[in-house]
């Protein structure tokens, strides 16, 4: 890969004669990066395509390739992606099934809006990745019926996952009653049973799961199958309570998260004896009042934590967590929905956790802002920093009481003044993570920029800051880290002088 060139072809200054030249020797990485360019013309759009037929659909998603410049026969990628989009002609959806390439029948039957007769031939290919890919993205309840009967195990799966598919059919999948028995899965296709895939399988052509098994029911399958189903929010309580006994793990977690089981299967999942099966039902919005005091007691690995993140956590219940969990800087669920009288209370709260939880909101009163930045604990004041409104005189202020405790957290908000940033890449003692949120920020001064040069993983962020001086930003072209010269050669600033010469065929 060429870093320089990968970085030219993103750079938005670059003339269209420039891209030109780039489209005509483009790699695959350089042909990524000129097809994210907003200036692209539809003529250099069809060339890129026609080239490097992997950017054919990020050239459609932004509109450059539409049907009046496609060709299904010769550029069935763009085709899919238009079908994809629901820009195409549908009439290219019945060639398109016929395709000789599985992978392009495959993505076919993804595509939505379909005709009845190009479904019919999808959901006979005898592929049945083509088939199960049909399976999980129809929006019609009766092809999904049809398709869960399927003999292959691995379109019932893909039917478990669809929530098209009618409830008494997912039923069925769940309990397999009603149902025949599949005949063939993956593993069987491929394999003489008993198989199990290894997972770290050596070849690379084998898209195998890992671990996927087969004995002759089609283990693996089948287990995804219940995962599916069991998240499937259309399967019906009924049908997937029989999991709580389950003796797999995995299935009684799956089912843990369902917020529409009855009380007393939540109960019964509340005494189970792993705790990742606990941990999942106590970040469930549907567990009632009771079920939540109960596992707020429960030291299980990472039950107390999760029951945190539950949008239905009492407040009071959440201060008690606060003081003996570790949660971390992040906004709550609960905290996000707190009311105005909440949020007055949380301000004043004597925990001051549960000040910082609080202060994790970009919503604030100013008063209350203003409030948690004047706190005397330093997680408070480094979690309330970034919020936008803070005037720099509190910042400043939060400087003076906290030091190097806050200093990324104040270069973290956005209207830190361009005097505030110089000041803080100049503190004693430094903090090398403030250098690259400065490197990142809009009012970063040059000489601000250039001491950020000093930090390793700040570098590549200055490097591309349209405030670097001109000439640091070409110095950077040949610079160790190639992240660093990535983003000095997609720096609009860098001038053109420096990118000619860099590009194979061009005249100085």
């Amino acid at each position: 890969m060429n870093h320089v060139l990968c970085g030219i072809a993103a750079n938005p200054a670059l003339p269209p004669e420039l891209v030109d030249r780039l489209i005509g020797i483009a790699d695959e990485e350089m042909a990524t990066a000129l097809a994210g360019r907003e200036d692209l013309s539809v003529t250099q759009a069809v060339t890129l395509a026609t080239r490097r037929p992997e950017t054919v659909v990020r050239l459609v998603v932004a509109g450059l390739l539409t049907t009046d410049v496609v060709d299904p026969a010769t550029q069935p990628r763009a085709a899919l992606a238009l079908l994809d989009k629901g820009t195409g002609n549908p009439a290219w959806a019945l060639r398109l099934a016929a395709d000789p390439v599985v992978e392009h029948r495959q993505r076919l039957a993804g595509c939505p809006g379909l005709a009845a007769d190009v479904v019919d031939v999808l959901a006979a290919d005898p592929d049945p990745r083509v088939v199960a890919e049909l399976a999980l993205w129809t929006t019609s309840a009766v092809v999904a019926a049809r398709l869960a009967e399927h003999p292959h195990a691995e379109v019932r799966s893909a039917a478990a996952l669809n929530e098209a598919t009618p409830p008494a059919v997912l039923a069925a999948l769940l309990t397999g009653e009603g149902l025949p028995a599949a005949t063939r899965c993956l593993v069987c296709d491929r394999h003489e049973i008993p198989f199990v895939h290894d997972p770290h399988c050596p070849r690379t052509d084998c898209d195998l799961r890992p671990g996927a098994a087969c004995h002759g029911s089609h283990e693996s399958t089948v287990t995804e199958m219940h995962h599916r189903a069991l998240r499937n929010p259309a399967s019906p309580a009924a049908a997937v309570i029989a999991f709580a006994d389950h003796p797999s793990m995995l299935l009684r977690q799956q089912l843990a998260a369902r917020p529409d089981l009855p009380p007393e299967i939540h109960r019964r999942l509340a005494e189970d004896p792993v705790p990742g099966v606990r941990g999942e039902l106590a970040e469930n919005p549907g567990i009632d009042d009771a079920l939540i005091h109960a596992l707020a007691h429960d030291q299980g690995h990472d039950v107390q934590r999760r029951l945190a993140h539950n949008p239905n956590v009492p407040l009071d219940v959440l201060d008690d967590l606060a003081r003996t969990t570790r949660i971390g800087p992040t906004l709550l669920p609960r905290i996000a929905a707190a009311s105005p009288v909440e949020v007055q209370e949380l301000a004043t709260s004597p925990n001051p956790v549960i000040r910082m939880l609080l202060a994790q909101r970009r919503d604030l009163p100013a008063s209350v802002r203003e409030a948690l930045a004047a706190d005397p604990d330093a997680k408070v004041a480094k979690s309330i920093a970034p919020h936008p409104g803070l005037p720099e005189a509190h910042l400043r202020t939060m400087i003076d009481r906290h030091g190097v405790k806050v200093l990324t957290a104040v270069a973290r908000n956005p209207d830190a003044s361009p005097a505030l940033l110089q000041d803080l890449v100049r503190h004693e003692p430094a903090a090398r993570k403030a250098f690259r949120a400065i490197a990142q920020h809009s009012n970063a001064t040059a000489s601000a920029l250039l001491a950020c040069l000093s930090d390793q993983r700040a570098r590549p962020h200055a490097a591309g800051h349209p405030a670097l001086p001109p000439s640091a930003i070409a110095e950077l072209i040949t610079d160790d880290d190639w992240q660093t010269v990535e983003a000095a050669a997609a720096n609009p600033f860098l001038p053109l002088a420096a990118i000619t010469p860099l590009i194979p065929g061009t005249v100085p």
